[in-house]
């Protein structure tokens, strides 16, 4: 018999657990699990796992946000800066 089989769910102690969490270690039954990138997870470490993805992603928003009015003021005085050097030939 494997040791999976002999392991019980942590959320369910009355059922035999189906796969172990390989973020915790830990087994959970086939109701507490979650397939994410082709693997289980329990929802706890899924939840963790999405809130670090949307920091970072909020951090790159908070970057982009302060350079986007910078870009668009380098890009204007360019246009700009090329216009008038164009004027200046003619």
């Amino acid at each position: 018999m494997s040791s999976l089989a002999r392991q019980r769910c942590l959320q369910h102690p009355d059922r035999e657990a189906a796969y172990r969490c390989p973020v915790c270690k830990r087994h959970y039954c086939r109701e507490c699990g979650v397939e994410h990138d082709g693997r289980m997870l329990c929802a706890a470490c899924l939840k963790k796992l999405a809130s670090n993805v949307r920091t970072t992603s909020a951090r790159w928003m908070a970057i982009l946000s302060l350079a986007a009015p910078f870009l668009g003021f380098m890009i204007a005085w360019l246009f700009f800066f090329g216009l008038g050097q164009l004027l200046l030939t003619l």
